[in-house]
């Protein structure tokens, strides 16, 4: 249990110090992603972005297990 603490806080930690790199990706725009904007409202719905994310955590996951 507290090797899964310290991995997730190593991987919050690495998240925050890539962040700026990460923010340039075009995840949230992939063709597919729902974005509806009016005047005084706007949804996105990014689920392509979803399903990549999924199987790329998916793919790294069962490489460890």
């Amino acid at each position: 249990m507290q090797k899964v603490i310290i991995l997730i806080g190593l991987a919050i930690v690495l998240i925050g110090v890539l962040y700026p790199y990460l923010r340039k990706l075009p995840f949230g725009q992939l063709p597919g992603d729902i974005f509806y904007k009016s005047d005084n409202f706007s949804f996105v719905f990014p689920i392509v972005t979803c399903i990549i994310i999924s199987i790329i955590l998916t793919v790294i996951l069962n490489l460890f297990r």
